[in-house]
């Protein structure tokens, strides 16, 4: 049985009043700017890192250190308890920030500041104090706040290269998302933008005259232009679209390659849709690891990694892995335990960090850290149904 035939089957912000002034003096010239060590003063209402265990369980909470995060720490986005957690890659959690709830994507800007998309709006969290420093609710109407694969709200985010703008996808339950522009400066949503179903992933160009919102459910990418927000449609769907909602072959996440600012889709370790924004043309090339792929991140030099979740047909496919496919097309497959979501990468390109919290049944709490060069994987434990993972 072919995969194909198994396809049948208004600006406004939350925030605490003492650090409004301050706050947006800062950002007078969007996130460009670098953040001080010593800005380590709580801001009045803002919600506090703790530690401990971020999933709700009992145990000892203890404060963690307030400072620049070390070179290497990692953040990720707890869809499971409505945090981020702030992770040593050599010990674990150590500690986490309330956010709002059922976080999905995140991205931090040079500032130290960190945009992450929830279901109740863009959570923005200084990595220096540790502190939630607004909540910025979003225009569209995405329905009640729930949690869940399905739940509305925020899914994909970026930052545009100067700083000055964050685009965030907004999934709305049963109809059309929306792509939201957030201004850094003023911390308010300026412009919305119709994209397709449920936008999971949200990527800008290196240059960012164009954002690209990755629509799962309507099999397709919304190129829009950064200059006049002008949304144009391309369908990315190698398989055909047969099934429509129930299909598992629909696109998850994209890929901005450096080189030439094509869109990089994987799809089942069989294919990757190579898209061109200028035209709309997709050209597919063969890929190894038969398996469900979900998160994709490409290196400065072309290097793409993809995250595979494992088989749609047990008798079929193969399991969970990380494909790693260098610039010319060759593959390594590194075998994962269990389904697992995203995929970020070290500064020196040598290690990938795989968060375990998948959006289906089967996830787990923490990351799967593999070293490149060697092959070997080790689990570290961390976060609550983690999806996003940033290295900070």
């Amino acid at each position: 049985m072919t995969k194909y035939r198994r396809a049948s089957r208004a600006a406004r912000v939350l925030l605490p009043g003492a650090v409004a002034v301050a706050l947006l003096a800062g950002c007078a010239q969007g996130s460009g700017g670098a953040a001080s060590a010593a800005d380590s003063t709580s801001p009045a209402g803002a919600t506090p890192i703790t530690g401990g265990p971020s999933d709700g369980s009992s145990g000892t909470v203890t404060p963690a250190p307030t400072g620049r995060p070390a070179p290497g720490t990692l953040l990720v986005g707890d869809f499971g308890s409505d945090t981020v957690t702030f992770v040593d890659p050599a010990r674990g959690a150590i500690g986490s920030v309330k956010v709002g709830t059922a976080p999905y994507g995140l991205v931090v800007g040079t500032d130290g500041r960190a945009w992450v998309a929830t279901a109740e709006g863009v959570a923005v969290v200084d990595t220096t104090t540790r502190q939630r420093l607004a909540l910025i609710p979003y225009e569209t109407d995405a329905g009640p706040v729930t949690t869940g694969e399905y739940r509305g709200g925020g899914m994909g985010i970026a930052l545009a290269p100067d700083g000055r703008r964050v685009y965030v996808g907004v999934n709305v339950p049963g109809g059309n998302g929306t792509l939201e522009v957030i201004d850094t400066a003023s911390l308010r949503v300026t412009d919305t933008v119709p994209v397709g179903r449920r936008p999971f992933d949200v990527d800008v160009s290196g240059d960012g005259s164009e954002v690209y919102a990755t629509n799962h459910d309507s099999f397709d990418v919304t190129i829009v232009t950064a200059g006049t927000l002008e949304p144009r449609r391309v369908e990315v769907a190698p398989y055909g679209t047969e099934g429509g909602l129930g299909s598992w072959l629909k696109p998850h996440y994209t890929a901005v390659r450096p080189s030439d600012g094509k869109l990089l889709l994987p799809f089942e370790g069989e294919r990757l849709a190579v898209v061109d924004p200028r035209t709309g043309r997709t050209t597919i090339e063969p890929m190894t690891a038969n398996t469900h792929q979900h998160g994709a991140t490409v290196t400065a030099d072309g290097t793409l990694l993809t995250v595979g979740t494992g088989p749609i047909d047990p008798s079929e496919d193969r399991g969970p892995s990380l494909t790693v496919r260098t610039p010319g097309g060759a593959e390594r497959v590194y075998p994962l335990e269990g389904p697992h979501e995203t995929v970020a990468v070290s500064k020196d390109g040598r290690t990938a960090y795989v968060s375990g919290g998948f959006t289906r049944d089967g996830y787990w709490d923490g990351l799967s850290i593999v070293d490149l060069d060697t092959g070997d994987t080790r689990r570290l434990e961390a976060g609550s149904r983690p999806l996003g993972v940033v290295v900070l």
